[in-house]
């Protein structure tokens, strides 16, 4: 198979581009394509054969469900056995938007596409260009990450490529993406909301509407080998590069101490070493490890005092090890505000839990 890539306008997408890509999910084929969180690996969410071909092309566990993208709000119905009052205060508040609600699933839905589960998620995307596509399919569509299962999620076409080409139909090329983080999963099936998965939407906004929120332990730990996912991102290894990544946790100076003697221990070994660091703490580095080594790829994720451009920049970060080349990796925490809680949710997942606390 030949993956064929086409450029779109990310505002204004070209109506006949859109409509190539559409043929191509009608006819039971794959597309990857931009949404404001992350680029999405397409197929319609009602064809078994399309999900079958979306979890082959990723080489994605058949018990970890996938996402149905939605453009408008007549669409849900079909899907879903109901609408609880909490998806309606949610969905009013959020959609379009970085949120995917699980509810309980209508006939329509094979189990294909929810991982043989009963429910179903659901998300509708804000991006004009996922948006168009939708409309033009004329279903729904069931959007994982467009990546091998496993390694970081892709946030430019060029991410999609290096890891989809030959296993799927197009990729809609529509730019960088906003966000960089999946989106926020909510399960709204019980007497109260779960957050099944920090994102953009944080647990701060959501407690706002449902002070009894919960949070499913899933999203702070790893789960057990048997347990059944409920929502993408929650039992596998995900968002990891190659190399080993180690969390170092605590006390800044202490961090950057750490840090700085595992890396200057890797590199007398021989071994490549990658550092990943803030805007603010790169002098710190900089300064003490200038004479270890030739073996150092040290790189900004972004600021502190933004934590969406850490958000934004993570992917891509943790891609560039891998080109590079190094052994092992090393990074700061970042706890603490909007985004705090998803960025440490991938970074964890991405790092295998491997965390030092000093």
């Amino acid at each position: 198979m030949k993956t064929r890539i086409l450029k779109v306008d990310e505002k204004e997408p070209q109506a006949e581009r859109i409509e190539a890509a559409a043929k191509i999910i009608k006819d039971g084929g794959l597309v990857a394509f931009p949404t404001e969180t992350v680029y999405g690996l397409g197929g319609n969410a009602l064809d078994p054969e399309a999900s079958r071909r979306i979890y082959a092309a990723k080489g994605r566990p058949s018990d970890n469900p996938l996402i149905a993208h939605i453009a408008d709000f007549a669409q849900l119905g079909p899907l879903v056995a109901e609408i609880p009052e909490a998806a309606q205060i949610l969905m009013k508040a959020y959609w379009p938007g970085p949120m995917t609600l699980i509810f309980q699933k209508s006939s329509l839905v094979p189990k294909s596409t929810t991982g043989g589960l009963a429910t179903v998620a659901v998300r509708m995307p804000s991006h004009p260009v996922a948006r168009a596509l939708i409309r033009a399919a004329g279903v729904p569509i069931a959007a994982p990450s467009a990546n091998l299962s496993g390694r970081p999620s892709p946030t430019r076409a060029a991410h999609v490529l290096e890891d989809m080409d030959g296993r799927i139909d197009m990729i809609l090329d529509g730019g960088e993406v906003g966000i960089g983080l999946e989106s926020t999963i909510i399960d709204v099936t019980g007497p109260e909301p779960a957050l099944l998965r920090p994102g953009y939407i944080s647990e701060d906004m959501i407690r706002a509407l449902f002070a009894g929120l919960t949070v499913d332990a899933a999203s702070l730990g790893p789960m057990s080998p048997d347990a059944h996912p409920k929502a993408p991102g929650m039992k596998y290894r995900h968002y990891a590069p190659k190399a080993q990544l180690t969390i170092v946790r605590g006390e800044m100076g202490a961090v950057q101490e750490k840090i700085c003697s595992l890396a200057e221990r890797g590199l007398k070994d021989g071994k490549k070493v990658g550092l990943i660091c803030t805007q603010e703490s790169r002098p710190v580095y900089e300064a003490r490890l200038s004479g270890a080594g030739d073996g150092l790829d040290l790189v900004i994720v972004g600021s502190r005092s933004d934590a969406a451009s850490i958000a934004h920049n993570l992917y891509d970060v943790l891609r560039s090890f891998d080109t590079a080349g190094v052994d092992e990796i090393y990074s700061e925490s970042f706890e603490g505000g909007q985004l705090g809680g998803a960025i440490m949710n991938r970074l964890k997942k991405a790092a295998g839990y491997h965390i030092l606390d000093v």
